[in-house]
């Protein structure tokens, strides 16, 4: 945590000085588009891995556009460990994409310092009508981004197989799940060890990412916010935030049904070398984990999924992550022209193929996977992504690290997001 505040704080602390140096808010001068002698302009698009193979996906879908506005599209994949920081950095240096991608939690500090383009004038009323997440987009008095990643819920998956051993039915309350996973936890080899487990979940990301899997939706279920409406306090350490935090630390350090060795795995490593090899009754991970990962490489699992447990409602995380103009982009026209082509029924077909997906426009046909089609749809109330709140990145990361502590049987349910919540109230306050 104290990295990532002390990288990124810095970072954009350099970037606001040096944007207001260069004056790339919104001046006219940093819309004129580059002549380069008349050769090729360039564009610059940073993009982080969506699937395991992207950059010669992109690059394929680029080729159109590049030759239809003699342009030559320059594409980075940046890792997610460190992508804040790689754009607070290269911001800070007068760097940078034209076009970048950005998640809710990085929008504020960002949008705050001038980085990100308004589009509010550069979408049509047909736009609004055709692309399907694009109110996503409007947030702190203006629309900064084009929804590229969306509908893509973190699901509860459960092993049919150890349910049925069980005499037990897939769980609808927290009830229902803590008494399965209880029930599930055993040694099943006669070796006096646990050797399949009621649920598999990893705690040990140096990233606060794994929130998505481990932390909001059990805190929406219990009927809690992050944020209160004012956005300048926060919610999570009240009642129905103590309720989470109480539930997953007794799953974890009191029932003991989640593996010892949960603080040394992410949720994905926990999901990939647990629940996938038939060793849990139950993990939480995006849809397209299925698709991804356990149809191709796990054909014998026999596994299914709910879209969410209910406490006093039900709730899960599914981010609508963005595409965004930078507001240093020499030739905006243009980079918002390649933004539309990204989202154009042609370039996700392709995209969509490769990765399914929900489509992100009206005129785009379903290509996701078919067995969530249904989900996507009717389910629409039930998943939701964070709202876009300040110094989200360091209260997030913050947040995590408590809950890391709780998990490990440092801190109480309480003074973990008590501790977290001093924090953030404190940074807000500045």
């Amino acid at each position: 945590m104290k990295k990532i505040k002390k990288i990124v704080a810095t970072a954009l602390i350099g970037a606001i000085t040096a944007m207001s140096l260069i004056g790339c808010g919104n001046s006219k001068e940093a819309k004129k588009p580059s002549t380069n002698q008349g050769g090729k302009e360039k564009l610059t698009v940073w993009l982080p891995p969506i699937g395991d193979n992207d950059a010669p996906l992109w690059k394929s879908i680029f080729e159109k556009f590049e030759k239809e506005n003699n342009v030559e599209v320059k594409l980075e994949i940046i890792p997610w460990e460190n992508y804040p920081e790689k754009y607070a950095t290269a911001i800070s240096a007068g760097k940078g994409p034209d076009v970048g991608y950005m998640y809710a939690e990085m929008f504020p500090q960002f949008i705050q310092m001038g980085a990100v383009e308004n589009l509010k004038d550069y979408y049509t009323k047909e736009d609004y009508e055709n692309y399907t997440y694009l109110d996503a987009a409007k947030m702190m008095g203006g629309v900064y981004g084009l929804p590229i990643e969306a509908a893509n819920p973190a699901l509860l998956y459960y092993n049919k197989d150890i349910l049925k051993s069980i005499g037990e039915e897939p769980p609808k309350t927290w009830e229902d799940f803590e008494r399965i996973c209880k029930k599930a936890t055993k040694d099943t080899n006669g070796d006096g060890k646990v050797d399949q487990w009621g649920f598999a979940q990893g705690w040990g990301a140096k990233f606060f990412g794994d929130l998505n899997w481990n932390w909001y939706g059990f805190l929406w279920q219990a009927g809690g916010e992050l944020y209160n409406k004012d956005l300048k306090t926060v919610k999570f350490n009240d009642a129905s935030g103590q309720r989470a935090a109480e539930f997953l630390y007794k799953l974890n350090v009191k029932d003991k049904v989640v593996p010892e060795d949960s603080l040394s795995k992410t949720n994905k490593e926990m999901f990939e070398t647990v629940f996938a090899k038939g060793k849990a009754a139950f993990a939480i991970h995006l849809s397209s984990t299925s698709t991804n990962m356990l149809d191709k490489e796990y054909k014998n699992l026999n596994y299914g999924f709910i879209t969410s447990l209910k406490d006093k409602t039900k709730g899960t995380f599914a981010s609508v992550d963005q595409l965004t103009l930078m507001s240093a982009a020499k030739n905006k026209d243009l980079a918002f022209k390649l933004m539309k082509y990204m989202l154009s029924v042609e370039s996700m077909t392709k995209f969509h193929k490769v990765n399914p997906r929900a489509p992100m426009t009206k005129n785009e046909p379903y290509q996701g996977d078919p067995k969530f089609e249904k989900l996507v749809k009717e389910d629409k109330g039930v998943y939701r992504p964070l709202i876009v709140a300040p110094h989200g990145v360091e209260v997030y990361e913050y947040l995590w690290k408590q809950l890391q502590s709780m998990v490990a049987g440092q801190k109480s349910p309480k003074e973990a997001l008590d501790d977290a919540a001093k924090y953030a109230n404190d940074l807000l306050a500045q």
